[in-house]
């Protein structure tokens, strides 16, 4: 089974998985495949973090899927020469990850070639696709964004405007960019499968295609050098996981916000949560408050772990957990950010590297703005599950709309330096080769040892909140996982967003239109500042998940209508 975030991405990694190739070799033609047929909201050279499970090996790994900042980047030169902003554009570039990424799941886990996983996005890019309606929508919104840079308006106003929906949208050069790499590919074929794959790495990071990216950062000065692109590579690591009843959960390590899910599942465990009923306002607050806690840690704590000492043991602990709980008032809401815990006495290392200043010793004082320019939405989703039971998670991402397409390319180097702070005292502050705090965050989900489901979503600060709810639909109130996926959300955003300029909304908590509005009234009592998203909100993100049934031996796929998410299995 595949499920992903567009129809024809799930149609090639079922293609796939016909022809032979295994969950990673699916997981990696689809996911391709989304920055062709969303490449406003994923880039080919984005980002990509990707969890694999081996089933006959046993063994769960991530694959980081996330670049650093260029080595020459600092707060300092933010601070000197944009006053202390991230601005849009080529400021913000930092290492594309993403074909690393999807390369190096190939090699080490899947069974086919860059080539084989690559036709389809090939196809859809050289001769195009029919526009869909969300994407559409999207450029439309961004519309003046794609028009400050000619290489941007190039590709995605065609005509002098937005593609309508069903109009065929292609993109000849980013078909170029990946057939060079196919090409890389082939000449080195009779050296071994592995040469061949590291050649098509190569071609991307150092061939005619790094070439074209360094001398456009080079005219616009960029801070992206050659030796940033050369010695750049993906780390493949061990999971995080902490365990909710019979279930462990496995989530990135916190050079991402995965670990926000582990947290609040730590700190919800315990509670009767199915007494309370499913989004009663008894519910969604006692949910948004432990939410609230998590991203408190995550904002005083996550940060790359190769230069902030993340006291990760201990936020994951149920000791520090249980600690945490106290601060939940079933009556009131938390209207500003709850302060961080001190896990330090559960944490073997008690040494404390600058970054890790608790939060409300900076600067969160901005009063709250309906101004959404700092909010990012973007990313996609792919999941599958094989017949030999391995499993594929990752969540690739990066837009088109905020940055410059690098000419003759079709590539959006990554922009998510967006991600950072100029200040030298946050755990995710701009420092070269330090790689910022990413909100995508593929997960997989076992029970009793058995792979139960891989899971994830778009929506940036949402995405661990979305994912979070589905998890809990499906073990505390049974739902089937379509209807998991299909039940209204909420979500809370009473901390500093992740996206420059780090808009904070104190107390803000938004409720999908389909839940009750005597809820709406009991949670604006307890203090939340309830407003409403649409009945059916793309912002309250896409979950994918695919829920495998060990004892009926069948795979039970999920695809949220929020986005243009498909699932199909046999």
């Amino acid at each position: 089974m595949v499920v992903s975030g567009h129809h024809l991405a799930t149609q090639a990694g079922v293609r796939i998985l016909e022809k032979g190739g295994n969950a990673i070799d699916a997981g990696v033609a689809a996911g391709i495949c989304l920055s062709i047929l969303q490449s406003d909201m994923v880039n080919f050279a984005g980002v990509a973090p990707i969890m694999i499970y081996v089933a006959n090996t046993n063994e769960i790994k991530t694959i980081s899927g996330l670049g650093p900042w260029p080595k020459a980047a600092s707060v300092n030169y933010f601070k000197e020469n944009f006053n202390g902003e991230i601005p849009l554009g080529i400021p913000r570039t930092v290492v594309p990850a993403a074909p690393d990424a999807w390369i190096q799941a190939l090699k080490r886990y899947g069974t086919m070639s860059f080539e084989d996983v690559t036709q389809d996005a090939i196809c859809w890019a050289e001769h195009g696709f029919p526009m869909h309606e969300f994407m559409s929508n999207n450029v439309k919104m961004a519309v003046d964004r794609y028009k400050r840079w000619p290489s941007n308006a190039e590709i995605y106003l065609p005509k002098g405007r937005p593609p309508e929906p069903a109009e065929i949208f292609i993109q000849r050069d980013l078909a170029e960019t990946i057939k060079k790499m196919v090409h890389a590919e082939r000449k080195r074929k009779l050296s071994g499968r592995d040469e061949a794959l590291q050649a098509a790495r190569d071609e991307f990071y150092e061939g005619e295609i790094a070439e074209a990216i360094l001398d456009f950062q080079k005219k616009n000065d960029g801070l992206l050098q050659r030796d940033d692109l050369e010695s750049f590579q993906v780390t493949i690591e061990e999971p995080l996981s902490t365990s909710y009843k019979a279930y462990e959960i496995y989530s990135c390590r916190p050079w991402c916000q995965g670990p926000v899910l582990l947290q609040v599942l730590n700190i919800l465990e315990g509670f009767d949560l199915k007494g309370l009923g499913h989004n009663t306002s008894k519910y969604i607050h006692l949910v948004s408050e432990a939410l609230k806690l998590a991203f408190s840690d995550r904002e005083k704590f996550y940060g790359d772990p190769d230069f902030v000492d993340v006291p990760i043991t201990a936020l994951l602990s149920k000791n520090y957990a249980e600690t945490r709980k106290d601060l939940i008032d079933k009556e009131k809401a938390w209207t500003e950010m709850p302060p961080a815990g001190d896990p330090w006495k559960w944490q073997n290392a008690k040494t404390k590297r600058s970054g890790e200043m608790g939060q409300m010793e900076r600067d969160l004082t901005a009063p709250t703005t309906s101004e959404k320019s700092g909010e990012s939405w973007d990313t996609s989703y792919v999941c599958v599950v094989d017949k030999y039971g391995n499993a594929f998670s990752a969540t690739p991402s990066d837009v088109s709309d905020k940055t410059p397409i690098t000419p003759g390319t079709g590539l959006a180097v990554s922009p998510r330096g967006t991600s950072s702070w100029v200040d030298s005292d946050h755990p995710s502050s701009v420092q070269g080769g330090k790689r910022p705090r990413l909100t995508p965050n593929p997960s997989i989900v076992f029970r009793e040892g058995k792979l139960f489901m891989p899971f994830g979503t778009p929506g940036g600060d949402v995405q661990c909140q979305a994912m979070l709810q589905t998890f809990l639909n499906i073990i505390e109130f049974q739902m089937d996982p379509q209807e998991a996926v299909e039940a209204p959300r909420f979500a809370t955003f009473n901390f500093p967003s992740s996206f420059f300029p780090h808009h904070y909304y104190r107390g803000l908590l938004k409720t999908e239109k389909r839940i009750e509005d005597s809820v709406f009234s009991q949670l604006n009592e307890k203090g939340h500042n309830v407003e409403w998203w649409s009945e059916w909100a793309w912002e309250a993100g896409a979950v994918c998940t695919i829920v495998v049934d060990s004892v009926n031996k069948v795979l039970l796929g999920a695809a949220d209508p929020r986005r243009e998410c498909y699932a199909l299995g046999w």
